[in-house]
């Protein structure tokens, strides 16, 4: 038998290059798919690239929104006194000769104001020091040590949470006047540290508790004990969550008044207390209230810029985990 020579591709079989309906065939369906899916591609690029430019933009508006007071108040504290009472901040657009420096020099003059940000000072920092070194110790004790009650306790602690400033005022001024702190340095630092301890106490609870339990294990195995392992493994990892700890409680006790109010001396006024007194006599001292209320502000914008890493790191791992 001979072999038959093997048939040529018929017209419009697959395979053939001249076939209809083949993969990059000229004349095929293939061709304006391509182009089709490429319109489209160049279409969300634009689309993403005009979205992206919207948001930037709304976003500065709302951020120029923002800090809108707070250019208003410098602006206001670098006027004179009769130019405040008179027109507003914005007129230094039109006049900027009228800028000076002469405000802050008044300020600086002042005992009242310059003792009150002393006052505060000593306040805010033992307060944000306690409430950070007793809440770590107990978020600690809370997520990894087993002792009797330990659930029950911290369901104390969380219901603790809801318990408002307001309720406390009058028992803790009368415990206060007995034991003789009241109106004192001492009775505002531990109020604050009292009322902050529930919030530091449960969010670190819950952040250490994240902590992988095999490392622990291996800290022990090397022998570590509980303070070693303490401050050498769950400082270290918690430190983001500690440090947005630390700015929260800062700003919550610079900015407080209520407390401080009641509960901190005539003669040692915080800097709220001591420009609360200068609004009394709005007409006289506005030259020395407003760069002290600028500077009253500024302080915890400063804290709060120079840890803004470790806060954002903080914000992140709690939302990740």
């Amino acid at each position: 038998m001979t072999a038959t020579p093997d048939a040529p591709d018929a017209p419009g079989t697959p395979g053939t290059p001249g076939a209809p309906g083949t993969r990059g065939a000229p004349g095929t369906t293939e061709a304006p798919a391509a182009r089709s899916r490429a319109t489209r591609s160049l279409g969300a690029r634009i689309a993403a690239r005009t979205g992206g430019g919207v948001m930037r933009v709304f976003l500065v508006l709302v951020a120029l929104f923002w800090i809108m007071p707070t250019i208003g108040l410098f602006l206001s504290s670098l006027r004179g006194p009769e130019k405040i009472a008179a027109t507003g901040w914005w007129q230094v657009f039109t006049a900027p000769s009228e800028l000076t420096f002469s405000n802050y020099q008044r300020l600086l003059d002042n005992s009242t104001i310059t003792g009150s940000l002393l006052n505060t000072i000593m306040i805010t920092v033992p307060s944000t020091v306690l409430v950070v070194v007793i809440g770590s110790l107990a978020g600690y004790a809370f997520a990894w040590l087993d002792f009797p009650g330990r659930d029950w306790w911290f369901l104390l602690v969380v219901g603790l949470l809801v318990v408002p400033v307001q309720v406390a005022l009058i028992p803790v001024s009368e415990l206060f006047g007995t034991i003789g702190i009241f109106e004192t340095t001492l009775g505002v630092v531990l109020f604050h540290t009292a009322f902050g301890l529930p919030f530091a106490i449960f969010l670190l609870r819950n952040f250490f508790a994240e902590i992988p339990r095999e490392l622990l294990e291996a800290a022990r195995l090397d022998g570590a004990g509980e303070i070693r392992l303490f401050t050498r493994v769950v400082m270290p990892l918690g430190g983001p969550a500690i440090a947005s700890l630390g700015i929260f409680q800062f700003l919550w006790v610079w900015n407080d008044m209520l407390v401080a109010l009641i509960f901190a001396g005539s003669d040692s006024p915080p800097i709220t207390v001591a420009l609360q007194q200068q609004v009394r006599q709005f007409g006289n001292n506005i030259d020395v209230l407003a760069p002290g209320a600028f500077v009253s502000m500024v302080i915890p914008l400063a804290v709060f810029f120079a840890f803004q890493r470790q806060f954002v790191s903080g914000v992140m791992a709690g939302a990740v985990k």
